[in-house]
C-alpha cells in the first residue's frame, strides 16, 4: 500500500514538475517576444523622430522621413518576434530579418553620418523621455568641427529643453541657431521650427503608444 501511495506521489510530483516547466518556458516565450515587441517600438520611435529632424534641419519631405525611419528603426525587432512559429516561419523570419537588418544598418549609418553619432544618440535618448542624456550628447555634438554636426547638436539640445518645457534654457540658444542655421534669420523664425519639431516628436510618442509628452 504504501509503495502505490510513493509511486503515485512521485508520479504526481513529477506531472506537476513538468507543468512548471512547461510554463516557465511558455513564459520564456513570452518574455522574448514581449522584448522583441518592445525594441522594435522604440527602434521605430527613434527612426522617425530622427527621418523628422533631418528633414526638418538639413530639408527633406518630414511625413516621408518619418515613416522610413520608423519602418526601419523597428522592422528588426518585429522580425524577431516573428520566430516564435514554424521552423518553416523562423526560416522566412530570419531571411527577412537579416534583409531588413542590413537596410537598416544602411539607413541608420546615412543619419549618423548625417548629424553625427552625439547627436543621433542624443535623439534617440529624446525619443525614450532620457532628458539629461539627450542634453549630454547634444552638447557633445555641438563642439565638433564638423558643421553639421555641430548644428544638429545644437538643435537637439534646444529640442530637448523645449520637449522638458524649459523654455528660457532653450530660447537662450535661439541666437546660436540663427548663426549656425542658414535657414533661419531671426529667434522668432527658430521658435516656428522648434515648435514643428516639437509638435512631430510629441505626434510620434503618441503613434506609439507612448506618452506624448514626458513625465517630469
Amino acid at each position: 500500500m504504501k509503495n502505490n501511495y510513493r509511486t503515485t506521489r512521485t508520479g504526481s510530483v513529477q506531472a506537476l514538475l513538468l507543468v512548471v516547466l512547461a510554463l516557465s518556458v511558455a513564459g520564456c516565450g513570452a518574455n522574448a517576444q514581449k522584448g522583441a515587441a518592445q525594441g522594435a517600438t522604440t527602434g521605430a520611435v527613434a527612426g522617425a523622430v530622427g527621418g523628422m529632424f533631418t528633414a526638418l534641419v538639413f530639408g527633406g519631405n518630414v511625413a516621408e522621413a518619418g515613416a522610413r525611419g520608423a519602418v526601419y528603426g523597428g522592422s528588426s525587432g518585429a522580425a524577431v518576434g516573428a520566430m516564435a512559429g514554424s521552423s518553416v516561419d523562423r526560416a522566412e523570419a530570419q531571411q527577412k530579418q537579416a534583409q531588413l537588418e542590413a537596410e537598416r544598418q544602411a539607413q541608420l549609418k546615412a543619419l549618423r553620418d548625417k548629424i553625427g553619432p552625439d547627436a543621433y544618440n542624443g535623439l534617440v535618448a529624446l525619443a525614450e523621455c532620457k532628458h539629461d542624456i539627450a542634453i549630454a550628447n547634444a552638447r557633445e555634438a555641438a563642439k565638433s568641427g564638423k558643421k553639421d554636426f555641430a548644428l544638429a547638436g545644437t538643435w537637439v539640445e534646444v529640442l530637448t529643453e523645449a520637449d522638458r518645457q524649459q523654455d528660457a534654457q532653450a530660447q537662450a540658444l535661439f541666437p546660436e541657431l540663427v548663426k549656425r542655421d542658414s535657414q533661419v534669420k531671426t529667434d522668432a523664425e527658430v521658435q516656428v521650427l522648434l515648435d514643428k519639431m516639437l509638435n512631430n516628436l510629441h505626434q510620434i510618442r503618441a503613434e506609439y503608444a507612448m506618452p506624448s509628452v514626458c513625465k517630469s
